[in-house]
């Protein structure tokens, strides 16, 4: 059920030598997060010209601010959420222990729901259906794109926000729970009960272009995104050249991200960054084809891990970007459990490319700029390097 957009993202590091674990944690844009229900409030927006500070949090006094609170018998949550929120972090964030739950199991690639997504409906208002996951229970049932959401278990649903609506879907996340769709679909308007399931979700797109090129879509770097892009690579018929759609990827596992490098790389640099002062890095594996022809697709919905890696290609010459400026998120959060089970998302540092360009608040800009017509001119300039007949 992705519907939304909200912007906040969060990297997480848990270690990072080859294949480490090094994770961005991320909402709304990023459809498996958004389908889990547990949509937080917006996050501060990039831009800021202070990119390069480093907006830590003392962890510790944000530990006392929550225990404090909880003492005179209020929200550690809130207590936390108002300390994060003076503190200057702009991508700092608090989340209790449901919608934290629910991140980790949006970053594995999966959530629980009916598979449909939600969108608000440009005539009339309120809110449609806007696409139906193949095998799940909104697709069994009948449902399909188009149909407008009347009622979610009895509450009408006109009047809410999408995320609102997306969270009564969502439910509490219990595979097999009930739950009753008031639907109409032109002149027709039914009820409909779905049971919702644990649901797989597809990052990751492949698709032959009419000139012979490979065009790899990836909306995301959930669990095993990594693999499916450097199989397609090669997969790919010998020759043949490689577009790579990072458009609206808002970021994911930047281990995942690590691995789709290495589809293009022969090992080597694939970005640096600090926690706490200490220096770090993440690489590529051996053996990528470094020779295919490449070009990646990048707006300003690019974000985080999905810039890290365009910063590899680009810093290392392997692909022309082309496009607008990428989204700007380039800072690196850890979790810390407060008293009251919830965790807070900290920034302890940040990330650069391999030349040393720092990403946070400034974004990546792309070779070749490039509008509405980007794919249109990206795939002359794959042609041009000889990716396509």
């Amino acid at each position: 059920m992705p519907a939304g957009a909200d912007h906040r993202l969060c990297i997480r590091p848990r270690g990072v030598l080859r294949g480490a674990v090094l994770t961005l944690v991320f909402t709304g844009v990023l459809a498996t997060a958004a389908a889990t229900g547990a949509l937080p409030r917006q996050g501060a927006g990039a831009g800021s010209s202070d990119a390069a500070r480093t907006d830590t949090v003392d962890r510790a006094a944000l530990n006392r601010a929550a225990a404090a609170a909880m003492a005179d018998g209020k929200s550690g949550k809130q207590a936390a959420e108002d300390f994060v929120s003076r503190s200057g972090d702009r991508w700092g964030a608090v989340y209790d222990k449901k919608e934290y739950a629910d991140f980790e199991q949006a970053l594995d690639g999966a959530y629980t729901g009916v598979g449909l997504s939600a969108g608000r409906a440009a005539e009339g208002g309120g809110v449609k259906v806007t696409r139906v996951q193949s095998g799940g229970p909104a697709e069994r049932a009948g449902l399909r794109a188009g149909d407008r959401l009347v009622s979610v278990d009895g509450r009408p649903v006109g009047a809410l926000s999408v995320s609102e609506v997306v969270s009564l879907l969502r439910g509490d996340g219990v595979p097999g729970s009930a739950v009753v769709l008031r639907v109409e679909r032109g002149r027709a308007v039914w009820t409909e009960t779905l049971l919702r399931a644990r649901l797989a979700t597809d990052p990751v797109s492949v698709r032959r272009l009419d000139d012979g090129a490979v065009l790899i879509k990836v909306a995301a770097f959930t669990k095993g995104a990594g693999s499916r892009v450097r199989d397609a690579v090669r997969d790919a018929p010998a020759g043949a050249g490689v577009l790579l759609d990072l458009r609206g990827n808002s970021g994911g596992l930047v281990a995942e991200a690590a691995v789709a490098a290495s589809a293009f790389l022969d090992g080597g640099l694939v970005a640096t960054y600090d926690v706490e002062g200490e220096q770090r890095a993440v690489y590529a594996d051996g053996g990528g084809d470094t020779g295919r022809p490449l070009v990646a697709l990048i707006d300003g919905g690019t974000m985080s891990a999905a810039e890290l890696l365009t910063g590899a290609l680009q810093d290392r010459g392997r692909a022309v970007t082309v496009g607008s400026r990428t989204f700007g998120k380039g800072s690196v959060q850890m979790p810390s459990a407060l008293p009251d089970g919830s965790v807070a998302e900290l920034t302890v540092g940040h990330y650069r490319t391999p030349a040393g360009h720092a990403v946070d608040g400034r974004g990546i800009t792309p070779d070749l700029a490039a509008g509405e017509k980007a794919e249109e001119r990206a795939r002359t300039v794959l042609s041009g390097l000889g990716g396509g007949s």
